[in-house]
C-alpha cells in the first residue's frame, strides 16, 4: 500500500493516530510516546510492505544501516579511530557501504538487460532512508553524534510519515523532538498544526493535482504539437507541485500529530526571485541535504587542496557535482541526467550575471524588478520540468 495514495491508507492509520493523539491531550510523554511511536512504526511498515519479501528486505536494509553506524561509532570513539588516516578510510568504506544498496537499486535495470544480476532491494523509500543513515554516519564523523541508540535509530530511519518520499529529517533534531516532553497545551497546537496541514494535503493532492492531471494532462498526453507541449509545460509544472506538495503536507502533519515537527519541505517555490532562491523553496530537506552534504564539502575540501586557481570555479564545478548527482538520484534516465545538468547550468549562470551586476546594475532593485525576475525564475524552472517530465525525450 502506497502511503497517501488512497483514503483506505488514512483509515488504517487511525490506528496509531487515535491512540497518539490520546496521549498527547492527557500529557502523556517521554518513554511512553516514543514506545507507541515505535509500535506505530512497526505496524504502519506491515501495513505497506506486506508482502513478506518486503518485510524482509525492510528490516535487512535497517539492520545493515544500523550495523554500519553502530561499528562507526565504536571506531571513531576507540583508539585506532584517534588515528586520522584510519579513520578517514574507515569514515569513506561506511558512506560507500550505506550507499550500495541504494546504488544497486539504480543500476538494477541496466544489470537486467546485461543478465548481470537482479536486485534484491527495492523496496518503497530506499533512497530516503538511505540518506538518513548516510547523514548519521558524516555527522558522527564531524564529532556531532555521540550516541547512537538502536530503538532511537529504528524511530528514525523507518518514522513510517516521511518513510516513501520524506521530507529527510536530520537525526540529532528527531531525537530532540522524540526525547522533548510535551506539555498539553504544547501537544495541543502541534495538533491543529498538524491536522491544518492534512486538510491542505488534500486539497493539494486530491483535488487540485487530480482536477489539473484530469482535465489537462491526460489529453495533453495524446496531442504532440509544439504548442501543446507549451501548455504541457505549465500544466505539468503545477501539478508535480500541488501532487508533492500535497504528499509533503500529509507527511508533515502526522508527524506533528505523533509529536515530530518534521521540517517542512516547500515554500512558494514558484513567486523564487532566482534559481538559488528556488532551491531554497522547492524540495527543501533534499536541497539542504545536497548543500550541506556534497556542495559544502567539496568547495570546502577544494579550498583546502587548492584544487582550483580561483573560488568561482571550485564553486562551479561543486554545482556541477551537486545538481548532477541530484539528478542522477532521481534516476539514471537522461531525462534525469539532463535535468541535473541544466540546474547545475542555472546556478553557474545566475552567479556569474549576479557578480556581474554589481558591476555593471543592469538589473535594478524594485517591485516590477523583482516580478520580472519572478517570472523569468518561473519560467526557467517550468522548461526543468518539462524536461523531468521526459516528454521531450
Amino acid at each position: 500500500m502506497t502511503p497517501y495514495e488512497n483514503f483506505s491508507f488514512f483509515i488504517w492509520m487511525l490506528v496509531p493516530l487515535g491512540p497518539a493523539v490520546l496521549l498527547g491531550l492527557l500529557g502523556v510523554s517521554g518513554r511512553i510516546r516514543s514506545l507507541w511511536l515505535i509500535f506505530s512504526t512497526a505496524f504502519m511498515i506491515w501495513l505497506i510492505y506486506r508482502p513478506v519479501m518486503s518485510l524482509v528486505q525492510v528490516a535487512g536494509f535497517f539492520l545493515w544501516a544500523y550495523l554500519i553506524v553502530h561499528f562507526f561509532l565504536k571506531f571513531k570513539q576507540s583508539d585506532r579511530g584517534n588515528q586520522a588516516e584510519k579513520l578517514k578510510r574507515v569514515y569513506h568504506l561506511a558512506i560507500l557501504v550505506s550507499l550500495l544498496p541504494l546504488v544497486l537499486v539504480k543500476l538494477n535495470p541496466y544489470a537486467l538487460a546485461l543478465g548481470v544480476w537482479q536486485s534484491p532491494l527495492g523496496f518503497l523509500g530506499i533512497s530516503y532512508v538511505t540518506f538518513r543513515t548516510v547523514g548519521t554516519v558524516i555527522e558522527i564523523r564531524d564529532g556531532l553524534i555521540k550516541k547512537v541508540k538502536f530503538l532511537d535509530f529504528l524511530s528514525y530511519v523507518l518514522f513510517f510519515p516521511t518513510l516513501a518520499s520524506g521530507p529527510i529529517d536530520r537525526y540529532r533534531r528527531f531525537l530532540g523532538d522524540l526525547e522533548k516532553k510535551l506539555t498539553r497545551k504544547e501537544y495541543t497546537e502541534s495538533l491543529a498544526e498538524g491536522i491544518d496541514h492534512i486538510f491542505r494535503g488534500f486539497l493539494y493532492k486530491f483535488v487540485i493535482a487530480y482536477l489539473i492531471n484530469k482535465h489537462s494532462l491526460a489529453w495533453l498526453n495524446t496531442v504532440h504539437t509544439w504548442w501543446a507541449t507549451v501548455q504541457y509545460m505549465y500544466f505539468y509544472s503545477f501539478y508535480l507541485f500541488f501532487d508533492f506538495a500535497g504528499y509533503s503536507a500529509f507527511a508533515v502533519g502526522v508527524s506533528y500529530i505523533l509529536g515530530i515537527r518534521t521540517p517542512e519541505n516547500f515554500n512558494k517555490p514558484f513567486i523564487a526571485k532566482n534559481i538559488k532562491d528556488f532551491w531554497n523553496r522547492w524540495h527543501i530537506s533534499l536541497s539542504y541535504w545536497f548543500r550541506d552534504y556534497i556542495y559544502m564539502r567539496f568547495v570546502l575540501d577544494s579550498a583546502k587542496k587548492k584544487r582550483f586557481k580561483n573560488k568561482y570555479t571550485t564553486a562551479y564545478v561543486g554545482f556541477l557535482l551537486n545538481m548532477g548527482m541530484m539528478g542522477i538520484w532521481h534516476g539514471t534516465e537522461l531525462r534525469y541526467i539532463v535535468y541535473g545538468l541544466y540546474h547545475a547550468a542555472l546556478m553557474v549562470g545566475y552567479d556569474w550575471l549576479e557578480r556581474k551586476n554589481k558591476t555593471y546594475n543592469f538589473w535594478k532593485k524594485g517591485r516590477v524588478w523583482d516580478g520580472l525576475a519572478i517570472v523569468v525564475t518561473a519560467h526557467f524552472v517550468f522548461f526543468s520540468f518539462l524536461i523531468f517530465s521526459g516528454r521531450l525525450f
